[in-house]
């Protein structure tokens, strides 16, 4: 009977060994992905080992405009939260947001919800003058009017427009919606 309980605990401890224990949750990236490569504070995970990193041309971009392409509905809790803490909750939502490490994590949680499109200036970056006069193409390219006239010619239209409501040739309010009513009942 000894003899038949040592040839148990030798086959249990096979059978431990050929059977593999599944982890359930996620996995630990620590030693799933050694193999990144850092460059500009970015890890890169080539598939083959004989692949370049991309090159960076130029600065990149300080804000992106994201755009919501697919509906919410169905989506779980966290991507709804994403959504809406970007503003991007409504239908047909585009939200200009900075190119910080902080939305760009929230951005890669719901990238395959929304488009991302780096805003460019073809005219130059807007001042604080400039807020009125700038709007944003679809395409993310953000265009600024610049004023063209001289300040010569806008004095010029300023002193022009005092000498008006300064003229005693002007008719008063009233004057003029008297005369206004006359002329809507007598059409003829």
């Amino acid at each position: 009977m000894l003899k038949l309980f040592q040839n148990s605990t030798l086959l249990v401890r096979q059978l431990k060994e050929c059977v593999s224990v599944r982890h359930y949750g996620k996995p630990n990236k620590k030693y799933l992905y050694k193999d990144g490569i850092l460059k500009d504070q970015i890890y890169y995970y080539p598939r083959d080992g004989n692949r370049e990193i991309p090159t960076i041309e130029g600065e990149p971009s300080k804000l992106f405009s994201v755009r919501r392409l697919k509906p919410i509905k169905g989506l779980p809790y966290w991507e709804k939260r994403i959504l809406r803490g970007l503003g991007l909750y409504e239908k047909n939502a585009v939200a200009v947001v900075k190119n910080i490490p902080e939305n760009n994590a929230r951005l890669w949680k719901v990238k395959h919800l929304v488009e991302i499109l780096p805003i460019t200036y073809k005219y130059g970056a807007p001042t604080e003058d400039d807020i009125e006069r700038t709007f944003l193409k679809e395409d993310g390219e953000c265009v600024v009017i610049r004023k063209v006239e001289a300040t010569e010619i806008s004095n010029i239209k300023l002193t022009a427009a005092e000498e008006i409501r300064n003229a005693k040739e002007r008719m008063d309010g009233e004057t003029l919606r008297k005369d206004s009513r006359l002329k809507w009942l007598n059409a003829w």
